[in-house]
């Protein structure tokens, strides 16, 4: 077997012995034989702290995490020593290298919270149960949500990684639909599209069991979508979220042509994030020794701000181009439309991104105005 030198990092306050393949900070990584330590996923890792606190705070039991694609161990080895309360932790990753890496963690660490794995994870997901499963791939985590769902107690989270962006935002729509069974639109709002198709995907395998969703919070960022989904079982449960799994008409989102006129989804049109959740995962944000702290409380305030939005949004750069006018700034959109008696606010899938009530036409007025 080829050895590889290792090298402490730290991440939180937790330092970790690791195979660092990757220097960049930036991007998703490439895939290797070798399990690798990618610190550009570092918020990805940081915010899955803060809601694995929340949800040990949330309930009064004991609990049982899983990190099931554990790589080089981070994530789980950083749960078991900067998580607060009893509850434990299996690591898993199927490759021999990453398993025996991650035995020398917790060996080194002497955590005894913290329990090594090296299976598939599909079967090790069929052979126990647990309140927080993670579920971190190069890729697409589709092949691993049907037994995730079987394996979740009542109430647990599902917290995924999807780095498959292309296919989730039209790029590559064959790839989408064999995977998601969802048709993609590549457009100014393939973000927020390819989260839905997600989200709806995992509502989709939920309820074949009779079990709901309840989405806790959903970003994309950088490379990757990620989103934390809480589990709930009955009947009622499953048909609630249902209603809120759909197929849409491509003219139903904001400036598209019409002459691409399609079927887009079928994808999620409930929330995507719940509003006292957030306002509880923020504050935290305080007790955790976190480097990506900063980050992590401007994108939770944005998640926070658009909670209640309607689903999509508009660009101000999208609007200027599709009316054939100067951009106004984002204040004097927000001002007008607000004086207008709608709801405006922030999103955080653009950084010229705003969602709101509003009616096109008032919209165009706002321009029409400010071009004047």
């Amino acid at each position: 077997m080829k050895t590889q030198k290792t090298e402490i990092i730290k991440e939180g306050n937790t330092e970790i012995l690791v195979f660092k393949n990757k220097a960049s900070k930036k991007g998703p990584g490439s895939k290797d034989e070798e399990p690798f330590y990618n610190p550009s996923m570092e918020l990805n890792r940081d915010l899955s702290i803060i809601v694995a606190q929340w949800l040990i705070n949330s309930c009064k039991k004991d609990l049982h995490f899983l990190d099931g694609l554990a790589a080089s161990g981070v994530r789980g080895i950083r749960f078991a020593n900067e998580l607060d309360d009893d509850f434990v932790v299996s690591i898993n990753d199927w490759n021999d290298q990453a398993f025996l890496l991650i035995k020398r963690n917790i060996e080194r660490s002497k955590l005894k919270n913290a329990i090594a794995c090296n299976q598939n994870l599909n079967v090790l997901l069929s052979e126990n149960k647990y309140d927080y499963i993670d579920i971190d791939p190069f890729g697409s985590p589709v092949y691993f949500i049907d037994s995730a769902v079987r394996s979740i107690y009542n109430n647990g989270i599902i917290a995924c990684t999807a780095t498959d962006t292309a296919a989730l935002c039209g790029v590559y729509p064959k790839v989408c639909a064999r995977r998601y069974c969802a048709q993609p639109f590549h457009s100014y709002m393939m973000h927020e599209l390819g989260l839905r198709i997600l989200l709806g995907f995992i509502c989709r395998e939920a309820a074949k069991y009779d079990k709901g969703i309840e989405p806790i919070l959903s970003y994309y960022t950088d490379h990757y979508f990620r989103v934390y989904v809480k589990i709930r079982r009955g009947k009622s449960y499953a048909n609630k979220s249902i209603e809120k799994f759909s197929l849409i008409n491509s003219k139903e989102i904001a400036l598209s042509s019409n002459n691409d006129e399609c079927q887009v989804g079928p994808l999620w049109l409930g929330n995507l994030h719940k509003k006292p959740a957030l306002e509880e995962i923020r504050t935290l944000l305080f007790e955790k020794e976190l480097n990506t702290k900063n980050s992590l409380w401007k994108l939770l305030s944005l998640l926070e701000e658009e909670v209640d939005a309607p689903p999509f949004f508009y660009t101000t750069d999208g609007l200027a181009s599709y009316l054939k006018m100067a951009s106004p700034k984002m204040e004097t959109v927000f001002e007008k439309l607000q004086q207008k008696g709608h709801t405006v606010v922030r999103t955080h899938f653009s950084s010229t991104g705003f969602k709101t009530d509003a009616p096109l036409d008032d919209i165009k007025e706002v321009f029409k105005e400010e071009n004047t």
